[in-house]
């Protein structure tokens, strides 16, 4: 009954099983489990192991058959491997558990000896099956360890009543240590799938952390990161990182023109055929399958996910997701606020399709960058528009300070009516105006004045002296430039026209733009629209363009120097601009308002001005015109002691009689001054001090005189040396 119930000690079983059998025979067995044992702790339930457990067993159990199946409780059934005496492999069909002598041993827990197959009817499909290859007895023995059951070992006979008391006691050792094998196989196998499972959630726990923290750092981008390409070229590639894609692209909608604009691309090993600022025109109708496939997108609000068999049969010249080689593509909306942005787009080259996790993760990622996407052009429209009030700032403080110095245009003349005139007329029109005259004549007050009675008079008046700002800068000051264009433009900056925007833009010395810069000065007029330097965005300004030239166009046209259909574009209503020897009767009016205004701003009181400075004054040519009056009162003012306004006439005498070097017609107060200077040095010989010498001819102390003589460039040529006489 022990034997029968397993329960003898492995030595004791050794010893009972053996004992009884002649010595030859024992000791083959005892060596034959010796050698088993050896091959349990080598190779456990290989293949190999039982092939040695065949070969180790035929030379002392007569069997032709060996079986041994191994029952698996998470799947409820018996796997069974058969071999015959020499070890080649036995076929044996599917059975149910119940259908096996191994499930029964396993259940009974004791051996099971068949000693007639033909009288047995419990197994019937085993049964047939073992009848088929000559079998006609069997014995059946538990595998089981001090931990578990794991199945059952068999051995067939083609003799009938093959195994009596010995032969099972021995098998009983055998399938001890055959138990011994499986039990370490089946633990050795548990452990490298729990092995598995545990790095399987391992990385599944990893991948995991890396879209916590993608989401994270999207996050943290949207919050810190306001420049919009920047921040979606950061995102594309940490999307390309955790996605174990090929590509990442970010394309904005332009509803202008119904065009998607790509921002950002993350493509490391790409082919060139998109780059950043490719458009893709949106259209269901459209021959490229990128345009269809973001038109759905866009139109349903959902994501699109393609797999290797979508793509398969693509035209590469009509879709470059082909072309690239992408066996995957997964396309999804950037939508806020129930409005359409954009499209996120990824792509993988590997037959690897975008699972549903992944879409729904995605959809977290296209949502955190459409806001993204809104807060940045936000920022941009603010930061852009703070730009533009703190330049219509600056552009307005000068305007003011301008208008401290000239309240109106001052003057009754005929000349300067016909002027006004001409401007009430052209002011309320949105005509290109061409103010010409000499310098100084006030070109930018009539400028003013148009802007002020026009319709524009809310807006800004931006202007700029062409002849003031080296040529290279001159284009990045009309028309902007973007941060990096050329070296030094660290920042954005916007340009005047940009900055005229429904105001005014005057434009001085219009005739010193270099010609290479006339086409887009003729663009702006005709198409309204420019590019800043560095970008190729197209922009638009309705801004009315007033320009003033003391230079005759018309000549610099002929000359080659100036573009005629810019000289004609400009010269739409010429305004003409008189000089001040044309309207002498201004001049006291003027000397008036000058005097006034530098009284008030030096805190001096300046009463009167006598009919004799007046009358000089008057009869003096201007050549620099109202700018060199200007200059003359102030400095009358500074010079003035009392309330009698006390000009230095002598600076604007005529030529004398001695024919010595004086003031003409056509020389400014600052060349009659120094002629004078020089005519009264010469006739002192040079010396400077004492009571004839030239400072107190000329009313003033001898280190106002020296400073005179350097600020006018006055040197006293070198004497030639004496030459020494032949005595």
């Amino acid at each position: 009954m022990l034997l029968e119930t397993g329960f003898l000690s492995d030595d004791r079983k050794m010893n009972s099983g053996l004992q009884s059998l002649p010595q030859q025979t024992a000791t083959a067995r005892y060596e034959a489990l010796f050698r088993l044992s050896q091959v349990v702790n080598s190779n456990c339930c290989s293949e190999e192991f039982l092939k040695n457990l065949v070969r180790e067993l035929r030379d002392v159990v007569e069997f032709y058959y060996l079986g041994i199946g191994i029952y698996d409780d998470k799947t409820r059934e018996v796997s069974i491997k058969c071999f015959d005496h020499a070890g080649a492999p036995m076929e044996v069909p599917k059975l149910a558990p119940d259908e096996t002598l191994s499930w029964w041993v396993y259940q009974h827990q004791q051996p099971l000896v068949i000693p007639a197959l033909d009288k047995e009817t419990r197994f019937p499909r085993a049964v047939e099956t073992l009848k088929k290859h000559g079998i006609r007895s069997i014995c059946a023995l538990p595998l089981t360890t001090i931990q578990r059951r794991v199945g059952g070992l068999a051995v067939g006979s083609q003799e009938p009543d093959a195994y009596n008391g010995d032969e099972i006691r021995f098998l009983m050792l055998v399938a001890s240590q055959v138990a011994l094998a499986v039990d370490a196989a089946l633990s050795f196998e548990e452990s490298q799938q729990a092995q598995r499972e545990l790095e399987r959630k391992h990385a599944e726990l990893q991948a995991e952390r890396d879209r916590l923290r993608l989401l994270l750092d999207v996050t943290n981008q949207v919050v810190s990161n306001l420049e919009l390409r920047d921040l979606l070229r950061a995102v594309a590639a940490s999307v390309r990182r955790v996605m174990h894609c090929d590509t990442v692209g970010v394309a904005l909608l332009d509803s202008k023109n119904n065009q998607l604009r790509v921002y950002a691309k993350d493509l490391p090993e790409g082919k060139g055929l998109v780059e950043e600022e490719h458009l893709i025109p949106v259209g269901e109708d459209s021959q490229s399958q990128e345009s269809r496939w973001s038109a759905v997108v866009l139109r349903t609000g959902q994501p699109l996910n393609l797999q290797g068999r979508d793509l398969a049969g693509l035209d590469p010249a009509n879709s470059v997701a082909v072309a690239e080689g992408f066996q995957c593509v997964c396309l999804l909306p950037l939508i806020s606020r129930d409005r359409p942005l954009g499209t996120l787009a990824l792509g993988r080259r590997e037959d690897k399709a975008f699972s549903q996790d992944d879409v729904e993760f995605l959809s977290q990622v296209a949502s955190q960058i459409a806001i993204a996407v809104e807060n940045a052009k936000a920022y941009r429209q603010i930061a852009d528009l703070k730009d533009k009030l703190a330049q219509e700032k600056l552009y307005l403080e000068d305007e003011i300070r301008t208008e401290l110095k000239f309240d109106e245009i001052v003057g009754q003349s005929a000349a300067l009516r016909r002027a006004l005139g001409q401007v009430e007329t052209v002011a309320p029109t949105e005509s290109t105006v061409l103010i010409h005259g000499e310098t100084g004549t006030g070109k930018e007050l009539i400028a003013r004045a148009i802007h002020d009675r026009s319709a524009r008079r809310a807006g800004a008046f931006v202007k700029l002296n062409c002849a003031a700002i080296p040529t290279g800068l001159l284009e990045s000051e009309l028309f902007g430039h973007e941060k990096g264009a050329f070296t030094g433009a660290v920042t954005q900056r916007i340009g005047r026209f940009e900055l005229a925007n429904g105001g005014t833009i005057f434009l001085d010395e219009v005739g010193e733009i270099p010609l290479e810069l006339q086409p887009k000065l003729l663009r702006v007029l005709q198409e309204r629209e420019f590019e800043r330097l560095g970008s190729g965005r197209t922009l638009h300004t309705d801004a009315r363009l007033l320009a003033a030239t003391n230079r005759d166009l018309s000549a610099m046209v002929e000359e080659g120097k100036f573009r005629s259909d810019l000289f004609y574009r400009l010269n739409v209503f010429p305004v003409h601009v008189p000089p001040l020897r044309e309207r002498p009767e201004d001049i006291p009016l003027l000397i008036r308002h000058f005097a006034e205004e530098f009284s008030r701003r030096m805190n001096k009181r300046v009463e009167t001005i006598p009919s004799e400075t007046l009358g000089t004054l008057a009869r003096y040519h201007w050549p620099g015109n109202i700018r060199e009056l200007q200059n003359v009162i102030e400095r009358a003012v500074i010079l003035s002691k009392g309330p009698v306004l006390k000009v230095p006439i002598s600076g604007l005498r005529q030529p004398g009689a001695n024919g010595k070097v004086g003031a003409s017609s056509q020389d400014t107060l600052e060349e009659a001054e120094r002629k004078h200077i020089l005519n009264v040095l010469e006739d002192t010989s040079w010396v400077l001090a004492g009571p004839q010498g030239a400072a107190s001819r000329l009313g003033m102390k001898r280190s106002t005189l020296q400073y005179r003589m350097t600020k006018l460039g006055i040197v006293r040529a070198p004497q030639p040396a004496a030459r020494a006489v032949a005595s």
